[in-house]
């Protein structure tokens, strides 16, 4: 087992590249490294003594990092003295929902991959959009809008959150079947939460009138949406005078389980966040000509967070 504790991050990340080649998803690698409990308020890549020796200090977010940079799970460490912990990373497989096929029911239904994606027990995700919900001020928005609600994950939030739930009216709307099925029995007690299985790019002949709030998260960007036209016609058509909107954006692939940093396109072997830029910047554009107050914030999603600043 190789020992890192006196080793250039650099030159581990090669030796541990040139490892994981020879290794089948789902195998194991382990490593010897400084036991990052061993100090506190220390940065990583500071020097410990110990015996007489030099160490590098890393932390444990250190770790996890690279193991997601590396297509690897971070196993729980194994702590062999004091001094020094084993390290374990496994080799994640390519299932993910990103690579199945195009057929709505098999990416985004019930029994998908994505299914078995919930949002809100990713602190990644959670701190951001609690942010942005407490930013637009949920309990004084009236009707809110969810575009491509899926199962439900964003209403579920809300409904913890909202010191006046019954008050308010929540419609989600989705064109996957199942998924908005699932999302009805879910919400099968709560009669102010209506769901619709339907086209946003036929959002105009819903007749839903206006929205105090309108959320939609990963699904403006799809490829088979028209995102500037869409996005415009939305505040146009759906958003009221003074309301408010919510925008988020995948900063990140699901892969095997776990939630790895950094958007990627087809074509590239890494993450390459340039249409994530170019939407988000158009969207923060748009929304501060038609006179709202615009915030970008997230790290593995990008919100848009944007009120109205148009006075009654």
């Amino acid at each position: 087992m190789q020992n890192f504790s006196q080793t250039s991050l650099f030159e581990i990340t090669k030796a541990l590249q040139k490892s994981l080649k020879e290794k089948n998803p789902k195998e194991q690698i382990s490593f010897v490294v400084l036991n990052p409990d061993i100090e506190t308020s220390c940065y990583n890549g500071n020097f410990i003594s110990i015996e007489n020796k030099q160490y590098i200090y890393r932390g444990y977010k250190s770790w996890i990092d690279l193991a997601h940079q590396l297509g690897c799970k971070m196993l729980t460490p194994h702590l062999l003295n004091e001094h020094f912990v084993r390290i374990k990373y496994e080799k994640l497989t390519q299932d993910s929902f990103h690579t199945q096929s195009a057929d709505t029911e098999q990416k985004y239904g019930s029994d998908s991959i994505f299914a078995a994606i919930h949002k809100n027990e990713e602190a990644g995700f959670l701190h951001y959009f609690t942010q942005a919900l407490q930013n637009v001020k949920l309990s004084s928005r009236r009707r809110i809008l969810n575009l491509g609600i899926n199962s439900g994950d964003e209403f579920a939030l809300i409904k913890e959150m909202a010191s006046n739930l019954q008050e308010l009216e929540l419609v989600g709307i989705d064109y996957c079947h199942s998924a908005i099925t699932k999302a009805k029995e879910q919400f099968r007690d709560n009669t102010n939460i209506k769901f619709l299985c339907a086209d946003i790019k036929e959002l105009n002949d819903l007749a839903l009138g206006e929205f105090d709030l309108i959320i939609s998260i990963g699904t403006l960007q799809s490829s088979n949406l028209e995102y500037n036209k869409l996005l415009m016609s939305i505040v146009q058509n759906q958003l009221s005078k003074n309301g408010a909107m919510i925008l988020g954006w995948p900063n990140c692939r699901w892969r095997d389980g776990e939630m790895i940093y950094g958007a990627k396109m087809k074509n590239y072997p890494f993450s390459e966040m340039s249409n994530l830029y170019k939407d988000v910047n158009f969207a923060k554009k748009y929304l501060q000509q038609k006179k709202f107050r615009v915030t970008v914030t997230g790290k593995d999603y990008i919100f848009v967070t944007a009120t109205s600043i148009i006075k009654d």
